[in-house]
Protein backbone atom coordinates (compact mmCIF):
# COMPACT_ATOMS: atom_id res chain seq x y z
CA UNK A 1 0.00 0.00 0.00
CA UNK A 2 1.75 2.93 -1.13
CA UNK A 3 0.82 6.40 0.75
CA UNK A 4 1.14 9.73 -1.07
CA UNK A 5 1.22 13.02 1.43
CA UNK A 6 -0.96 15.91 -0.28
CA UNK A 7 0.88 19.21 0.44
CA UNK A 8 -0.07 22.29 2.07
CA UNK A 9 -1.34 21.96 5.72
CA UNK A 10 -3.09 18.67 6.72
CA UNK A 11 -6.90 19.16 7.57
CA UNK A 12 -9.01 17.44 10.45
CA UNK A 13 -10.58 14.74 7.49
CA UNK A 14 -6.97 14.42 6.66
CA UNK A 15 -5.86 13.19 9.76
CA UNK A 16 -8.74 10.58 10.34
CA UNK A 17 -8.19 9.26 7.03
CA UNK A 18 -4.51 8.71 7.66
CA UNK A 19 -4.99 7.18 11.14
CA UNK A 20 -7.34 4.66 9.16
CA UNK A 21 -4.84 4.10 6.65
CA UNK A 22 -1.92 3.73 8.89
CA UNK A 23 -3.74 1.40 11.35
CA UNK A 24 -5.31 -0.70 8.49
CA UNK A 25 -1.65 -1.28 6.91
CA UNK A 26 -0.04 -1.71 10.19
CA UNK A 27 -3.02 -4.51 10.76
CA UNK A 28 -2.32 -6.08 7.29
CA UNK A 29 1.39 -6.84 8.06
CA UNK A 30 0.69 -8.07 11.42
CA UNK A 31 -1.43 -10.70 9.95
CA UNK A 32 1.28 -11.50 7.13
CA UNK A 33 3.79 -11.89 9.96
CA UNK A 34 2.06 -14.44 12.45
CA UNK A 35 0.28 -16.58 9.49
CA UNK A 36 4.11 -17.44 9.44
CA UNK A 37 3.50 -18.83 12.25
CA UNK A 38 6.87 -19.05 14.85
CA UNK A 39 7.55 -19.29 18.69
CA UNK A 40 5.33 -17.34 20.54
CA UNK A 41 8.04 -14.95 22.41
CA UNK A 42 9.78 -13.69 18.76
CA UNK A 43 6.25 -13.40 17.10
CA UNK A 44 5.24 -11.17 19.63
CA UNK A 45 9.25 -9.53 19.16
CA UNK A 46 8.44 -9.23 15.74
CA UNK A 47 5.20 -8.02 15.59
CA UNK A 48 6.03 -5.35 17.89
CA UNK A 49 8.85 -4.33 15.74
CA UNK A 50 7.60 -4.55 12.50
CA UNK A 51 4.65 -2.51 13.25
CA UNK A 52 6.25 0.52 15.13
CA UNK A 53 9.00 0.70 12.48
CA UNK A 54 6.11 1.09 9.37
CA UNK A 55 4.38 3.80 11.76
CA UNK A 56 7.11 5.40 12.63
CA UNK A 57 8.68 5.72 9.06
CA UNK A 58 5.41 6.56 7.10
CA UNK A 59 4.35 9.15 10.10
CA UNK A 60 7.93 10.81 9.77
CA UNK A 61 6.94 11.29 5.86
CA UNK A 62 4.10 11.90 6.04
CA UNK A 63 3.86 14.68 8.75
CA UNK A 64 7.12 15.98 9.28
CA UNK A 65 6.60 18.30 11.65
CA UNK A 66 4.35 16.28 14.19
CA UNK A 67 5.42 14.44 17.51
CA UNK A 68 5.27 10.52 17.89
CA UNK A 69 4.57 9.03 21.26
CA UNK A 70 5.11 5.51 20.56
CA UNK A 71 4.81 2.63 23.23
CA UNK A 72 7.63 0.98 21.31
CA UNK A 73 9.80 4.20 20.54
CA UNK A 74 12.06 6.70 22.81
CA UNK A 75 10.26 8.91 24.15
CA UNK A 76 11.49 12.47 22.96
CA UNK A 77 10.48 15.02 25.28
CA UNK A 78 10.28 17.31 22.34
CA UNK A 79 6.78 16.24 22.21
CA UNK A 80 5.58 18.22 25.14
CA UNK A 81 6.18 21.86 23.16
CA UNK A 82 4.68 20.47 19.60
CA UNK A 83 1.02 21.49 19.27
CA UNK A 84 0.85 17.78 17.24
CA UNK A 85 1.18 14.25 18.64
CA UNK A 86 0.62 11.01 16.96
CA UNK A 87 -0.21 8.50 20.04
CA UNK A 88 0.62 4.70 19.21
CA UNK A 89 0.22 1.71 19.95
CA UNK A 90 1.71 -0.33 16.95
CA UNK A 91 0.46 -3.71 18.81
CA UNK A 92 -2.16 -3.67 21.65
CA UNK A 93 -2.49 -7.26 23.03
CA UNK A 94 0.99 -8.40 22.36
CA UNK A 95 0.11 -11.66 24.71
CA UNK A 96 -3.05 -12.36 21.79
CA UNK A 97 -1.03 -12.05 19.09
CA UNK A 98 1.46 -14.78 20.08
CA UNK A 99 -1.62 -17.01 20.89
CA UNK A 100 -2.76 -18.96 17.88
CA UNK A 101 -6.56 -18.39 17.00
CA UNK A 102 -6.95 -15.20 18.84
CA UNK A 103 -8.59 -12.09 17.54
CA UNK A 104 -8.58 -9.87 20.67
CA UNK A 105 -5.51 -7.85 19.57
CA UNK A 106 -5.14 -4.18 17.90
CA UNK A 107 -3.37 -1.22 16.41
CA UNK A 108 -3.86 2.06 17.95
CA UNK A 109 -3.28 5.45 15.95
CA UNK A 110 -4.30 8.67 17.93
CA UNK A 111 -3.96 12.46 17.01
CA UNK A 112 -3.36 15.06 19.61
CA UNK A 113 -3.49 18.23 18.97
CA UNK A 114 -3.46 21.31 21.49
CA UNK A 115 -5.18 19.54 24.41
CA UNK A 116 -7.44 17.65 22.52
CA UNK A 117 -7.55 14.18 20.47
CA UNK A 118 -8.69 14.90 17.06
CA UNK A 119 -8.61 11.58 15.31
CA UNK A 120 -8.03 7.64 15.71
CA UNK A 121 -8.59 4.40 14.16
CA UNK A 122 -8.74 0.86 16.28
CA UNK A 123 -7.97 -1.72 13.56
CA UNK A 124 -8.61 -5.43 14.93
CA UNK A 125 -6.94 -7.22 12.11
CA UNK A 126 -7.68 -10.73 13.04
CA UNK A 127 -11.94 -9.45 13.03
CA UNK A 128 -11.57 -7.52 9.71
CA UNK A 129 -12.58 -4.54 12.04
CA UNK A 130 -11.89 -0.99 11.82
CA UNK A 131 -13.29 1.72 14.24
CA UNK A 132 -12.40 5.27 12.90
CA UNK A 133 -13.19 9.10 13.76
CA UNK A 134 -13.33 8.97 9.91
CA UNK A 135 -16.51 6.88 10.38
CA UNK A 136 -18.57 7.24 13.71
CA UNK A 137 -20.45 4.68 14.55
CA UNK A 138 -24.06 5.58 16.10
CA UNK A 139 -24.44 4.91 19.83
CA UNK A 140 -25.84 1.34 20.54
CA UNK A 141 -28.69 0.42 23.12
CA UNK A 142 -27.81 -0.53 26.72
CA UNK A 143 -28.42 -4.38 27.51
CA UNK A 144 -30.27 -5.84 30.53
CA UNK A 145 -28.24 -7.23 32.48
CA UNK A 146 -25.36 -4.55 31.76
CA UNK A 147 -22.13 -6.43 30.42
CA UNK A 148 -18.89 -5.13 31.63
CA UNK A 149 -15.32 -6.10 29.97
CA UNK A 150 -12.79 -7.93 32.10
CA UNK A 151 -9.06 -8.93 31.46
CA UNK A 152 -8.94 -12.23 30.61
CA UNK A 153 -5.58 -12.72 32.09
CA UNK A 154 -5.75 -10.08 34.84
CA UNK A 155 -9.59 -9.61 35.74
CA UNK A 156 -9.56 -7.36 38.80
CA UNK A 157 -11.17 -7.66 42.07
CA UNK A 158 -12.11 -4.33 41.74
CA UNK A 159 -14.13 -4.76 38.79
CA UNK A 160 -15.58 -8.13 40.07
CA UNK A 161 -17.27 -6.22 42.77
CA UNK A 162 -18.45 -3.26 40.83
CA UNK A 163 -19.95 -6.30 38.52
CA UNK A 164 -21.88 -7.87 41.46
CA UNK A 165 -23.31 -3.92 42.95
CA UNK A 166 -24.70 -3.41 39.14
CA UNK A 167 -26.30 -7.06 38.71
CA UNK A 168 -23.66 -7.02 35.68
CA UNK A 169 -22.17 -9.64 33.45
CA UNK A 170 -18.81 -9.79 33.42
CA UNK A 171 -17.41 -10.50 29.66
CA UNK A 172 -13.66 -10.89 29.21
CA UNK A 173 -11.58 -10.04 26.78
CA UNK A 174 -7.82 -9.31 25.82
CA UNK A 175 -6.08 -6.02 24.50
CA UNK A 176 -7.88 -2.18 25.30
CA UNK A 177 -8.27 -1.76 22.08
CA UNK A 178 -10.17 -4.61 21.51
CA UNK A 179 -12.90 -3.86 25.03
CA UNK A 180 -13.30 -0.31 24.07
CA UNK A 181 -14.30 -1.56 20.25
CA UNK A 182 -16.56 -4.11 21.87
CA UNK A 183 -18.47 -1.04 23.11
CA UNK A 184 -18.39 1.02 20.78
CA UNK A 185 -19.66 -1.46 18.39
CA UNK A 186 -22.59 -2.24 21.37
CA UNK A 187 -21.10 -5.87 22.17
CA UNK A 188 -20.62 -4.48 25.83
CA UNK A 189 -21.79 -1.90 27.67
CA UNK A 190 -18.23 -0.19 29.79
CA UNK A 191 -14.91 -0.85 29.87
CA UNK A 192 -14.03 -0.30 33.80
CA UNK A 193 -10.09 -0.53 34.16
CA UNK A 194 -8.00 0.49 37.14
CA UNK A 195 -4.81 -1.92 36.82
CA UNK A 196 -2.58 0.64 35.07
CA UNK A 197 -2.55 1.89 31.29
CA UNK A 198 -0.55 4.43 29.29
CA UNK A 199 -1.59 7.18 27.40
CA UNK A 200 -1.36 4.55 23.63
CA UNK A 201 -3.57 1.80 25.15
CA UNK A 202 -6.00 4.45 25.77
CA UNK A 203 -5.84 7.59 23.18
CA UNK A 204 -7.04 5.69 19.99
CA UNK A 205 -9.65 3.85 21.81
CA UNK A 206 -10.81 7.41 23.51
CA UNK A 207 -10.92 9.16 20.54
CA UNK A 208 -12.89 6.65 18.63
CA UNK A 209 -15.74 6.25 21.66
CA UNK A 210 -15.78 10.14 21.92
CA UNK A 211 -16.60 10.08 18.33
CA UNK A 212 -19.47 7.34 18.84
CA UNK A 213 -21.17 9.90 21.31
CA UNK A 214 -20.04 7.55 24.39
CA UNK A 215 -18.87 8.25 27.49
CA UNK A 216 -14.91 8.68 28.79
CA UNK A 217 -13.11 9.70 31.35
CA UNK A 218 -11.06 8.63 34.68
CA UNK A 219 -13.00 6.38 36.84
CA UNK A 220 -13.08 9.32 39.27
CA UNK A 221 -14.97 11.33 36.54
CA UNK A 222 -11.98 13.43 35.83
CA UNK A 223 -10.74 14.20 32.69
CA UNK A 224 -8.13 11.81 30.47
CA UNK A 225 -5.17 13.85 29.69
CA UNK A 226 -2.71 13.37 27.10
CA UNK A 227 0.54 14.20 26.11
CA UNK A 228 1.55 14.52 29.93
CA UNK A 229 5.29 14.01 31.06
CA UNK A 230 4.73 11.28 32.51
CA UNK A 231 2.76 8.58 29.98
CA UNK A 232 0.98 6.72 32.78
CA UNK A 233 -2.40 7.08 32.63
CA UNK A 234 -3.36 4.46 35.03
CA UNK A 235 -7.57 3.92 35.08
CA UNK A 236 -10.12 4.68 32.43
CA UNK A 237 -14.02 4.37 31.80
CA UNK A 238 -15.93 4.04 28.61
CA UNK A 239 -19.30 3.20 28.25
CA UNK A 240 -22.74 4.61 27.21
CA UNK A 241 -23.29 7.86 28.25
CA UNK A 242 -26.89 6.98 29.58
CA UNK A 243 -25.70 4.95 32.21
CA UNK A 244 -22.41 6.94 33.30
CA UNK A 245 -23.50 8.66 35.96
CA UNK A 246 -24.67 5.28 37.67
CA UNK A 247 -21.57 3.23 36.88
CA UNK A 248 -19.62 6.21 38.79
CA UNK A 249 -21.94 6.78 41.55
CA UNK A 250 -21.62 2.68 41.72
CA UNK A 251 -17.47 3.09 41.65
CA UNK A 252 -17.18 5.52 44.14
CA UNK A 253 -19.46 3.48 46.01
CA UNK A 254 -17.15 0.02 45.78
CA UNK A 255 -13.87 2.08 46.52
CA UNK A 256 -15.00 3.54 49.75
CA UNK A 257 -16.45 0.30 50.62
Amino acid sequence: MTMHSARGPATAADDDVLSERLAAEAGRRLLTLRARGGEPAALRDAGDRLSHEFLATELARLRPDDAVLSEEGRDDPVRLCASRVWIVDPLDGTREFGEPGRTDWAVHVALWERGELTAGTVALPAQDRLLSTARPIAPQPVADPLRLLVSRSRPPEFVQRLAERLGAVLVPLGSAGAKAAAVIAGDADAYVHSGGQYEWDSAAPVAVARSAGLHTSRIDGSPLAYNQPSPSLPDLLICASPIAALLLETIAGVQGS
